[in-house]
């Protein structure tokens, strides 16, 4: 089970008209919440996306972009009080 986040709150945003299918940005999704439908790029859970930017710094025509915000923040505060377990990556 992938962790969530605040609800709704993701920058994250997918422009599937833009998209060319190359799925350099699969690999780098921490959280694994990126795939490709009919050859574009597609989310299963916008909740889970932890903001970290690698899927838009590995698009290279923009078809992704997300600001980082909240949902790392919200990783780290969990693991603070979890002691020790990791909330990210």
């Amino acid at each position: 089970m992938r962790p969530l986040y605040l609800h709704g709150v993701s920058t994250l945003v997918l422009d599937p008209e833009k998209c060319l299918g190359c799925g350099s940005c699969l690999p780098v999704c921490p959280h694994q919440i990126l795939y490709l439908a009919n050859g574009r790029i597609a989310c299963s859970e916008r909740d889970a996306c932890m903001e970290c930017g690698a899927c838009a710094m590995n698009c290279p025509v923009g078809a992704v972009a997300v600001e980082a915000g909240v949902g790392c923040a919200a990783a780290v505060l969990a693991s603070a009080f979890r002691r020790g377990e990791s909330g990210c990556c």
